[in-house]
């Protein structure tokens, strides 16, 4: 279940390491994102876009995301986010290039595809880099590859599933030096939105897919 996890024994903190490595694989592993960059999450107010939020502002940079409504978008800008778009009644694209002028928003982490592919490819800055997680606004794009080389922009993506055990393990080991200290100290948080019992796994789903949760909904164990 995307944005769904088990609780284990260790508290509410068995949710994170998935949310922490996928963040960390696509924008610290190899480095993507630096201190002082302009950085935008869509769907800032996930699983992933929560923790995304938090790391990208603990490692220096300036956040941007989008959300589906304006609780959630406050919600993203007291995570740190200097700015939060409601994607529903917003032009957020217009709002993200008025913030990011005359730069340009320097890595863009996308778990939206689709139509999105464009307006991104116009945000970013020369040298911008793009980052695909997932496609939920389709996976086939069109775009004038003129832009991209114009820009020098590197696009990529990548998937946390289909990795080795070698490589999943050597990210482990780099969140645990790098990130989990961050939680530890408090300037990382989880954010749970709600927890079910395993019994009710279907009312779970049903939250998830009504997009209402903001952070990560948890199935409990017995």
């Amino acid at each position: 279940m995307h944005g769904c996890a088990h609780r284990c024994s260790d508290s509410r903190r068995s949710h994170l390491p998935e949310a922490i490595i996928t963040v960390w694989a696509n924008l610290f592993e190899p480095r993507r994102i630096f201190p002082g960059n302009l950085f935008l999450v869509q769907g800032g107010s996930s699983g992933i876009g929560t923790t995304a939020i938090q790391m990208a502002r603990a490692f220096g940079a300036r956040v941007a995301t989008t959300a589906g409504s304006d609780e959630k978008c406050s919600f993203c800008l007291s995570l740190g986010a200097e700015i939060a778009a409601n994607y529903r009644t917003q032009d957020w694209a217009a709002q993200l290039a008025g913030w990011a002028q005359p730069h340009g928003v320097d890595a863009i982490l996308d778990m939206i595809g689709g139509d999105y592919f464009p307006r991104h490819i116009d945000l970013l800055a020369t040298g911008g880099r793009l980052v695909h997680i997932a496609t939920s606004r389709g996976s086939q794009v069109s775009v004038d590859l003129r832009s991209i080389m114009m820009k020098r922009l590197l696009v990529t993506g990548s998937t946390l599933r289909s990795r080795s055990i070698e490589e999943k393990s050597s990210l482990a080991r780099a969140v645990e030096q790098q990130v989990w200290p961050l939680f530890t100290n408090g300037q990382l948080r989880p954010i749970i939105d709600s927890i079910f019992p395993l019994a009710q796994a279907a009312d779970a789903h049903r939250l998830m897919e009504s997009g209402g949760h903001i952070g990560k909904i948890l199935l409990e164990l017995d």
